[in-house]
């Protein structure tokens, strides 16, 4: 499984670079605040959500610690998606967040 640490992914945001992350937490939990680019969808509705992604574009999956994000890596690499995981997760975020 490919993985950044969260201080490489926000070293590429703030180069500009356009990343495609997803929160798999749960809503309660990005309540308390998210990176900014992310998108949520927690880690329970991925496969029912997955006709929002594109196959074609990469996904960066974040969670609270790494764990969860791992898991929707794993099923989102067997659907035939391109994604790395954030090990660390948020407990490793320093970067803004919304």
């Amino acid at each position: 499984m490919k993985q950044l640490t969260a201080k490489e992914v926000e070293n590429l945001l703030c180069q500009g670079t356009q990343l495609n992350i997803i929160d798999v937490r749960e809503v309660d939990e990005v309540k308390e605040g998210k990176i900014n680019a992310a998108m949520n969808i927690p880690l329970g509705l991925i496969e029912a959500r997955m006709s929002e992604l594109d196959k074609s574009k990469e996904y960066i999956i974040v969670c609270r610690s790494g764990g969860r994000s791992g898991r929707a890596c794993q099923f989102l690499k067997s659907r035939g998606f391109n994604v790395i995981n954030i090990v660390g997760g948020m407990l490793d975020w320093e970067g803004e967040m919304e």
